[in-house]
């Protein structure tokens, strides 16, 4: 990989955005390596959780439009018919919007897997977390901020919409209505008001972010692994579901712990006193 790096230490994952000299802003490249980065990880069950940082001093700021516009983009802006004056839409049956609908799609791709992997995945942010940067870090399941961190979905100054998740994802995470007025103000926030607003899990110090990210992801991969993927499931889930629904979801859930080795397991070293040795079985 040429924009990305990828490595598992124990259960736990560490992909790192790796365009430090651009602030590691995004490119095609980027976005494809992405997308096969979560193909060959796929259910990876000896995966438990997936931390996801930038290097040098940002997490991303967002789209590299200079590489984009220079043509290195893939054809991404040409197939737009920008200035032609029509509308685009994707039911408007016109050949070249369904083109871009589908290409904008792909990209997409890059980011729903974070969201949809059974694993829980973090976001550990420092410097710049804007535009598709931003939006990488609400795929994930939990973010942690470095102090001093800018957050902000600026499309609209580019007449644009956040399409890589950020109008699906960021109303679910702060609400619909401050979810508008960041899309629509095209605002941005520092790390304590994104905890406040519930935006971010936790604030730390920029030197501790990196050990803090390590810790959270280790005690979460110290969990039930089985538990772990219905709870995420569940709650994942339930927004969309009616109560009935959601109680049989984590019914189904439960009855998969229950049969489940790891279960016998977490009473034995309760009872023993000891740390529990899952094998996600």
């Amino acid at each position: 990989m040429q924009t990305l790096s990828y490595e598992q230490i124990g259960s736990v994952g560490w992909l790192r955005i790796n365009r430090p000299d651009r602030l590691n802003a995004m490119t095609v490249e980027m976005w494809e390596e992405l997308a096969k980065l979560g193909e060959s990880l796929g259910d990876d069950a000896s995966l438990r959780c997936l931390v996801v940082m930038g290097e040098g001093r940002a997490f991303s700021s967002g789209i590299d439009v200079e590489h984009l516009l220079s043509g290195a983009g893939g054809g991404l802006f040409s197939e737009a018919g920008t200035g032609s004056g029509q509308a685009a839409g994707p039911s408007s049956g016109r050949g070249m919007e369904d083109k871009l609908v589908r290409r904008i799609s792909d990209i997409q791709d890059a980011y729903t897997w974070l969201a949809d992997a059974p694993y829980p995945t973090i976001a550990a942010m420092r410097g710049y977390a804007l535009g598709g940067g931003l939006q990488l870090a609400l795929a994930c399941d939990l973010r942690i901020a470095a102090r001093g961190t800018k957050l902000a979905l600026p499309e609209h100054r580019y007449g644009l919409l956040p399409d890589l998740g950020g109008t699906y994802w960021l109303p679910r995470i702060v609400g619909p209505a401050k979810a508008k007025e960041l899309i629509f103000t095209a605002e941005t926030i520092d790390a304590e008001e994104a905890l406040r607003i519930g935006l971010v899990n936790r604030v730390v110090e920029d030197a501790d972010l990196e050990a803090a990210a390590t810790a959270l992801a280790e005690r979460i991969a110290g969990q039930p692994p089985i538990a772990v993927r219905g709870s995420k499931r569940a709650v994942d889930k339930a927004g969309r579901q009616s109560l009935g629904e959601g109680l049989r979801e984590a019914a189904i859930g439960q009855a998969e712990c229950i049969r489940s080795a790891d279960f016998l397991e977490a009473m034995r070293s309760n009872l023993e006193k000891r740390a529990p040795e899952y094998r996600n079985a």
